[in-house]
């Protein structure tokens, strides 16, 4: 059987999908022949009138590959078959996997196979990543990203379950105050633990970055100026609910800061527009006044209008800074090279196998 590199992860929005086709380019460039899976999907889409994963159709579309969606990912969970498992149990979906697997596989030297959550989510229905990689024999590259601290001792977990399946883990999104622990440290202490590091990847602003487009979407939010400037890029967020003075020295430390004010607070507000903030975002669902968007619109700065209050947004703003999807060219530009500079691919071509 053509051999596979399973990417998995110990928790969701790990950057599993910025791992698989940083890794998929990179070997394509040695002209190593690869196919792609993700057996199962989480995200129903339909593409060209099939039925398949959405993560799955964009990582195809970035590889140049163009195999059947269904194929690519056979399982897709929906509402439906999540009722069905619940309340009666599905049937064993391996041989489906299997069959689509041997399919896809034909005179490749290499599957790469994407992994949905961690690798113990839909084990409700017996489709855990656990379970798969262990019944079709494929190796396990483990994705843990840096959020406050590590998982060190559920990677151990993972290697006592996946014993030399487990072919390391990549370390992602380190900051750099963290890059000397973790280096001297960590990495140390994971490889006497019989897990090799086969990547530390540093956190990256771009990497970490939306767009006010896909922000707009995301807080369900109202453009009402600038909405031309839509595609500018916002790297994280600051409260504005100090003294303007204080408010200021914030501002000029984080340049590229989307800046989330009550919408009766015009001194803010002005302050952040003059500052060059890439974006305003007003609480409350209460307007501006017509001098905060004349402005905003002359120096072309959007305004986002949403109904929840300042808190309730912030909390919001930070789950979609760390779990928005990945889908920019640019961004994939940017984490195919972080990939390539950060990663040992002579040891992942030598544990696999690979010329």
């Amino acid at each position: 059987m053509v051999p596979g590199l399973f990417i998995g992860a110990t928790s969701g929005y790990a950057g599993k999908n910025t791992m698989l086709m940083g890794i998929g380019l990179r070997l394509m460039r040695e002209n190593i022949n690869l196919g792609y899976m993700k057996p199962v999907g989480l995200n129903l889409v339909k593409h060209n009138g099939q039925q398949g994963d959405e993560d799955a159709v964009f990582v195809q579309e970035v590889l140049g590959l163009s195999e059947n969606p269904e194929d690519v990912t056979p399982i897709v969970v929906t509402q439906d078959f999540k009722v069905q498992a619940f309340q009666s149990g599905v049937e064993d979906q391996l041989p489906k996997i299997k069959k689509s697997y041997e399919k896809l596989a034909q005179n490749k030297e290499l599957m790469l196979l994407g992994g949905s959550g961690n690798m113990f989510t839909a084990r409700y229905c017996n489709l855990d990543a656990m379970r798969l990689v262990k019944e079709m024999g494929w190796k396990v590259l483990v994705v843990e990203r840096f959020s406050n601290a590590l998982k060190y001792d559920l990677l151990t977990v993972y290697k006592d379950m996946l014993k030399d399946q487990m072919l390391g883990v990549i370390l992602n999104d380190i900051p750099n105050i963290f890059m000397s622990e973790v280096e001297g440290l960590i990495k140390p202490y994971l490889e006497r633990s019989g897990i090799p590091v086969l990547g530390i990847v540093p956190k990256d602003q771009l990497m970490s970055s939306i767009s006010v487009s896909d922000l707009t979407e995301s807080l369900s939010a109202r453009v009402i100026s600038a909405q031309e400037r839509c595609s500018t890029m916002i790297e994280n967020f600051l409260i504005g609910s100090m003294q303007v003075e204080n408010f200021m020295a914030y501002l000029r430390r984080h340049k590229k800061a989307a800046v989330i004010v009550g919408g009766d607070r015009a001194d803010i507000q002005l302050v952040a527009l003059e500052s060059g903030c890439p974006c305003l975002v007003l609480t409350g669902n209460i307007y501006p006044n017509d001098i905060i968007l004349s402005r905003a619109d002359a120096l072309g700065i959007p305004i986002l209008l949403v109904r929840e209050d300042t808190y309730s947004v912030a909390n919001k703003m930070e789950q979609v800074l760390f779990r928005h999807k990945l889908r920019d060219p640019i961004k994939v530009r940017q984490g195919a090279q972080l990939v390539a500079g950060s990663l040992n691919f002579i040891a992942i071509k030598e544990a696999l196998g690979l010329r």
